[in-house]
């Protein structure tokens, strides 16, 4: 197995605490998370609602085709 060329050597991570902006930046990121999941919740409620007309639409549909074949035989 051949060693690499070269080997990047990168300095420890500074802790997260240096930061002075570091609490506002968790605050506003938590706020766009709630903001995110209300907005999720709101186009679930309407996909559902739009899934199940769908089905009916589709169930409708079938039932027709059933019943023309069945008439025209």
């Amino acid at each position: 197995m051949s060693m690499p060329r070269r080997r990047l050597i990168r300095p420890a991570q500074a802790p997260a605490q240096t930061n002075p902006n570091h609490p506002r930046q968790i605050q506003k990121l938590r706020e766009r998370l709630d903001h995110e999941r209300s907005t999720l919740a709101r186009w679930q409620t309407k996909l559902k609602r739009a899934f199940n007309t769908v089905e009916k639409c589709q169930k409708a549909i079938s039932r027709m085709e059933r019943k023309l074949t069945h008439l025209e035989d």
